[in-house]
């Protein structure tokens, strides 16, 4: 097959895409975004416009197999957000440690998190949106969508915990109850009877690892299960 040179600029530019994807994780770099000395988010900015890739269906093929979601329907902002989010929770799955004041790259991740999680804006989401945070465990605070559903029939009970942290209490909780222990391999993954699945091990390290930044609260569930670390001073 015969590059043109426009075929040639466009190599240029996805290698220095590659290169930005594998620092940020998402494709939707902000137009100032440089990689390889090449202005990579003002050249995928140019490619998001209506048409432009129009006649080149090679060329958007070589972007979605670095990024499926370089050109969203949402906000590109959102999606650089998300990315990270997702990325973070991949290595822990444990919502409860992105917190308000967790940056990356700038972003203050644990801010926009929340925010997302909010009942008001969960519902202004997309479905696209809402299935991509569902996808690595986030949901909207389950009490509080009760309340805003509350103005009819009360809601059902919901016998899933309502946070990563209380996921997790309850995965230790029914651990315990089988194998009459609280020490777990960190490999271990507890499945709960909603089916969802907890990395207990995993669980259970960072929280001892972070144990100056759990609320007295949290460290009393842990230390009710008979974790001593949880109930030292």
């Amino acid at each position: 097959m015969a590059w043109t040179a426009a075929d040639a600029r466009f190599q240029e530019n996805l290698a220095a895409a590659r290169v930005y994807y594998a620092e940020h994780w998402t494709l939707c770099a902000p137009r100032s975004a440089a990689a390889l000395d090449k202005p990579v988010g003002q050249w995928l900015s140019n490619l998001r416009r209506p048409g432009a890739l129009e006649g080149h269906p090679e060329w958007e093929a070589a972007l979605l197999a670095v990024d499926e979601d370089w050109n969203p329907s949402w906000p590109a902002e959102w999606q650089r957000h998300y990315a990270v989010v997702r990325e973070m929770l991949a290595e822990e799955s444990i919502l409860a440690y992105v917190e308000p004041g967790v940056t990356v790259h700038g972003m203050d991740i644990g801010k926009w998190l929340a925010r997302q999680r909010k009942p008001e804006v969960w519902a202004a989401l997309s479905d696209g949106q809402r299935a991509r945070l569902e996808a690595v465990g986030v949901v909207p605070h389950v009490q509080e969508l009760e309340e805003l559903a509350g103005a009819g029939a009360p809601a059902e009970a919901s016998t899933a915990p309502v946070s990563a942290f209380e996921r997790g209490v309850a995965a230790l909780s029914q651990y315990k109850a089988r194998t009459g222990s609280v020490t777990v391999p960190r490999a271990h993954v507890e499945a709960l009877p909603d089916g969802s699945e907890v990395k207990l091990g995993v669980f259970l390290s960072n929280s001892k690892s972070r144990r100056a930044k759990l609320t007295v609260d949290k460290l009393a569930a842990l230390a009710g299960l008979g974790l001593e670390w949880a109930a030292a001073e």
